[in-house]
């Protein structure tokens, strides 16, 4: 698929400045996404907007296809209805780093709250959208909800709970549903407040011209709906439902004894005899949700490294082949065109390589790993293709500023080199030597549009605390940077352009 030419902003919802303690779809959004506007920006990228499993990483998630309750805005939910104002005007509008367990704490009641108001309250079309979203969805919906809420009544990992519902045995899903029919249904509708809300602010971006970048991660985290539901589809020991191959990535220059991320692989062979469809149904959903999907470890279509689950490290792990060609071409059947560009960074070999262009997928590549060695020039400007997509960093890299500061005087000086004495600061050097690229998507993180340092890094890979908490400051998005970003989309021929709109709906939610 050709992207047309643009630049945008990586900025996750949690960031916002959002009263409550975490971001949201609320206000600060749609404030957000006017300073996209004015700034002549074509894209907003986000992460995965799943709801967290473990820790707070939006790429450990419950479902792949549910959203996070915690990003519902209480605002939106109050202009409805669904509150009372009051609950709302209570929350600290201070904007400090995201404190989840507070967040969980003061939140979920309301949100509670607010779904049961709409059980009780809720008549005519919003009933109606509410009944259909439910019907429309139940192929996903279902099992998620239930499989929070025995999540919560037992507790532990889902292979501990009672044999029948382990194993998802029909007749036990079918008495459990109906037995707690009365904790499901508010689980049903805060999926139902997350969506409308979704696509009501998906729906404002089309009419700014902004298309929005979503993100999908090739694998799903153990504890999930996805896993308890589709255990055929993992590779998962019979004897006590546990994995029996882990993913993650081998020892290099970064670690000795390589990446052991944990996540159940998944069984292709059975994946394949059911045609792929749990693959194409995520895919369709993500193009359903977002203009342009980023798959993340593309690496893992072509070849993935399968660890022993008894493994502690990735060390002892070894190299097999994924789905390749066969899933690409069963999406190009299902799907109208493949809007995605793969995350191929890291250790990538060229049958990956040849997987992405044979597939017209473009690629990656990240100003600061630019500028290490000869080899890493490959990622420089002058040396990439128009079918790439270039970031100055990534939620994973440090911002360019904290990058900057802890630079040996050799890659300083190379960076230099090429983008000269920059007044306003390296990270706006980096900047305009992304979007001057031939690259057709031009991405910076907002941290580094603000020149802020790593104080300001929203996670450092391999680390299990202190990820994922940053938000910006009310009043951060100054004018002035909307009009350099503006003059700067316009001489590098990066301006949006009007396209369709998703259909045209009544919000409830």
């Amino acid at each position: 698929m050709t992207f047309p030419r643009l630049t945008g902003i990586l900025l996750h919802p949690i960031s916002l400045p959002s009263r409550g303690g975490i971001g949201d779809l609320g206000p600060a959004a749609y404030e957000f996404l006017d300073f996209l506007a004015e700034a002549r920006q074509g894209l907003w990228q986000l992460l995965p907007l799943n709801p967290p499993a473990n820790g707070n990483s939006p790429y450990s998630s419950t479902s792949a296809f549910a959203g996070s309750p915690l990003l519902i805005s209480l605002e939106r939910l109050a202009e409805k209805g669904w509150l009372d104002p009051s609950a709302v005007a209570k929350l600290c509008e201070k904007v400090g780093p995201i404190d989840y367990e507070q967040v969980n704490r003061c939140k979920a009641p309301i949100l509670q709250k607010a779904a049961n108001n709409f059980l009780s309250h809720s008549n005519g079309e919003a009933r109606a959208r509410f009944d259909s979203f439910c019907y429309e969805n139940s192929w996903w919906l279902e099992d998620y909800v239930l499989f929070e809420t025995l999540r919560q009544r037992h507790g532990g990992n889902w292979s501990c709970w009672p044999t029948p519902l382990a194993h998802h045995e029909r007749s036990a899903i079918e008495s459990a549903s109906e037995e707690l029919q009365d904790e499901l249904l508010p689980r049903r509708v805060l999926q139902f407040f997350f969506w409308e809300q979704w696509h009501s602010l998906r729906h404002y971006c089309a009419q700014k011209s902004i298309r929005v970048v979503g993100d999908i991660a090739i694998f799903v985290d153990y504890d999930s709906a996805d896993v308890w539901a589709h255990r055929d589809l993992f590779r998962l020991k019979e004897s006590d439902l546990q994995p029996e191959v882990v993913s993650g990535v081998p020892p290099d220059y970064f670690s000795a004894t390589g990446q052991r991320w944990g996540n159940p692989l998944y069984e292709w062979n059975a994946i394949r005899a059911n045609g792929y469809r749990w693959w194409i149904q995520r895919l369709r959903w993500a193009t359903q949700t977002c203009d342009f999907i980023r798959l993340d470890h593309f690496r893992g279509f072509a070849q993935f490294w399968e660890i022993p689950a008894d493994e502690p490290t990735a060390i002892k792990g070894r190299w097999v082949d994924g789905p390749g060609d066969e899933l690409f071409d069963k999406m190009k059947q299902e799907l109208e065109g493949l809007p995605f560009f793969a995350e191929d960074l890291g250790m990538i070999t060229p049958d990956v390589l040849a997987l992405r262009d044979r597939h017209h997928i473009p690629g990656m590549a990240v100003l600061q790993f630019a500028f290490g060695d000869p080899g890493a020039h490959a990622y420089l400007p002058h040396r990439l293709p128009a079918n790439r997509v270039i970031y100055t960093g990534t939620h994973d890299n440090n911002t360019c500023i904290g990058w900057w500061d802890h630079l040996d005087e050799k890659e300083r000086n190379a960076v230099l080199a090429l983008i000269g004495p920059c007044k306003d600061g390296p990270n706006w050097g980096l900047i305009r030597l992304a979007q001057s690229s031939p690259a057709n998507f031009s991405v910076a993180p907002l941290q580094d549009i603000l020149g802020l340092g790593s104080e300001a890094r929203l996670n450092t890979p391999s680390t299990h605390t202190g990820n994922y908490h940053w938000r910006y400051q009310p009043g951060a998005l100054k004018p002035e940077f909307a009009r350099k970003l503006a003059e700067l989309a316009e001489v590098t021929d990066r301006l949006p352009e009007k396209f369709p709109a998703p259909p045209q709906q009544q919000f409830f939610a």
